[in-house]
C-alpha cells in the first residue's frame, strides 16, 4: 500500500525545509528538500552513507573535501560518505534543492555544531 504525506497535514508554523526519513514507511532514502534564504548557510558535517544534491532554483555554494563548487538550476553534486561537506546560499533570492540521503535515517554530525 502506498503511504502518502500531504502538505496541507503539515503544521502551519513548521520550517520551509522539510525532512524526510524513509524508514517509518520502509524506504531505503532519506531527503532534506530545503529552502534557504539568501545568505544562509549549513556548517561542515560528515555522513556515513552517499548525499546527493539537485539544485531546482537558486545559486549555491558547495564545500566538499577540498573543493568548493558554485551551482545553479540543474545541477547535481554527489559527496562521498564521510566526506566533510556544507552549503551556502550565495543567490539574491530563496535557495531550493533536494538534498538525497543513501539511508533509511539521516545520520549527520557536524563538525562545529555551532554552525548547524
Amino acid at each position: 500500500m502506498p503511504h502518502i504525506l500531504r502538505a496541507a497535514d503539515r503544521p502551519k508554523d513548521a520550517p520551509k525545509t522539510i525532512k524526510f526519513e524513509g524508514a517509518p514507511y520502509g524506504a531505503d532514502i532519506s531527503f532534506f528538500a530545503v529552502v534557504s534564504e539568501p545568505g544562509k548557510s549549513v556548517g561542515l558535517h560528515v555522513h556515513p552513507y552517499t548525499e546527493t544534491w539537485i539544485v531546482q532554483e537558486g545559486r549555491v555554494r558547495f564545500r566538499a573535501g577540498h573543493e568548493t563548487i558554485e551551482a545553479g538550476p540543474g545541477d547535481i553534486m554527489v559527496v562521498e560518505p564521510e566526506t566533510a561537506h556544507g552549503f551556502d546560499n550565495i543567490g539574491d533570492g530563496m535557495l531550493k534543492m533536494m538534498c538525497i540521503h543513501d539511508g533509511s535515517r539521516i545520520v549527520q554530525t557536524f563538525l562545529d555544531p555551532s554552525n548547524a
